[in-house]
């Protein structure tokens, strides 16, 4: 069975080596101008020994960075550091097009960093699946965690960099954004799923096939991917939706479809698609609507799934569904 796939686990890397009494530094990208290689929010959790987890920057300054935050951890001090080439050099190490990233580094529990009681926490809401920022003031080194919904000066603008899903500065504040892990619960092990299985997977989902026909949902046709042979209803339940999640029906059996699509409509999934015709979704909205469920939520169905890009063969359906996926995450306005 595949691996599920794993959020970028620096901060738990990080609390793993303090917990063995290793010391470590958490270094963090705060600001990219140009062609960065690596994105705002971007972590590397580097250890006394020279244990590192993730990355700044794909390599090109890591020896700076590194060294950087030993002699942080040495004295105490958080230090702000900013790397640039100029257009000639840039693309040899990786800065492409004069790019320039700024790098905070922290030494964790020691001095002006943060302590391990926040890391813990901050450690703790990602494995809730709980959407939280890590706030840093670099001009006073004041820290705190901010949890979706809850009552904070910066709230407002947490609200719009979860959504967003980007990390940035807000005023004198660097606002680090941890949404959970991206999710595609896909019901019906159909043609259609074998392509789009892989396509969520290369663009970040941690994908899960749900089809109780065990002939069809098979590890010979869908080798290394999580399969779940529960009954729809069930199999959510299980797996726990939330707003990181997006749902795709593809069975046109409404033995499996309904109970699957009635399950994400009482959830925050970002995304429900369903496969059919006009002619099948109307039909569906009747069933739907014969079993009480509000018009206003019917239109959170998107169906016929994908956009419309004139798809005829399941690769290109499975990427019109990927298309309209990625709409529907990165243009949250868009969203019926």
């Amino acid at each position: 069975m595949a691996q599920a796939i794993q959020h970028d686990a620096v901060p738990e890397a990080a609390l793993e080596q303090l917990r063995r009494g290793a010391p470590v530094a958490l270094a963090s990208v705060i600001e990219t101008w140009g062609s960065a290689p690596r994105p705002t929010g971007a972590m590397l959790a580097i250890g006394a020994v020279g244990e590192m987890t993730g990355s700044v920057s794909g390599g090109c300054v890591e020896g700076a960075v590194v060294a950087e935050a030993l002699d942080a951890l040495e004295d105490g001090t958080p230090r702000l550091l900013e790397f640039g080439v100029s257009d000639d050099e840039a693309f040899a190490v990786g800065l492409a097009c004069g790019g320039r990233i700024r790098v905070m580094v922290e030494p964790v529990g020691v001095g002006q960093g943060p302590d391990e009681a926040l890391l813990e926490a901050l450690v703790a809401a990602r494995a809730a699946r709980e959407p939280v920022i890590y706030a840093v003031n670099p001009t006073t080194w004041e820290r705190r965690l901010i949890h979706k919904g809850a009552a904070d000066p910066l709230s407002e603008a947490a609200a719009a960099r979860f959504h967003s899903d980007k990390s940035g500065f807000e005023g004198d504040w660097f606002l680090s954004v941890h949404n959970p892990p991206l999710r595609m619960v896909i019901v019906g092990a159909v043609h259609i799923a074998q392509p789009l299985v892989q396509m969520a997977r290369l663009s970040g989902y941690d994908p899960v096939l749900v089809d109780p026909r065990e002939a069809f949902g098979s590890a010979a046709r869908f080798p290394g991917e999580r399969i779940l042979h529960d009954w729809p209803d069930e199999a959510l339940a299980e797996i726990g939706l939330d707003a990181r999640t997006a749902v795709v029906t593809l069975t046109h059996d409404p033995k499996l479809d309904d109970p699957a699509i009635r399950a994400a409509l009482d959830s925050e999934v970002f995304y429900l698609g369903c496969l059919g015709s006009t002619r099948t979704h109307a039909k569906r909205v009747a069933r739907m609507q014969e079993a009480g469920v509000p018009d206003a939520t019917l239109k959170r169905i998107h169906a016929p799934v994908g956009l419309d890009i004139g798809a005829a063969t399941p690769a290109e359906i499975a990427l019109s569904i990927m298309g309209q996926i990625t709409e529907r995450l990165r243009r949250p306005e868009s969203r019926p």
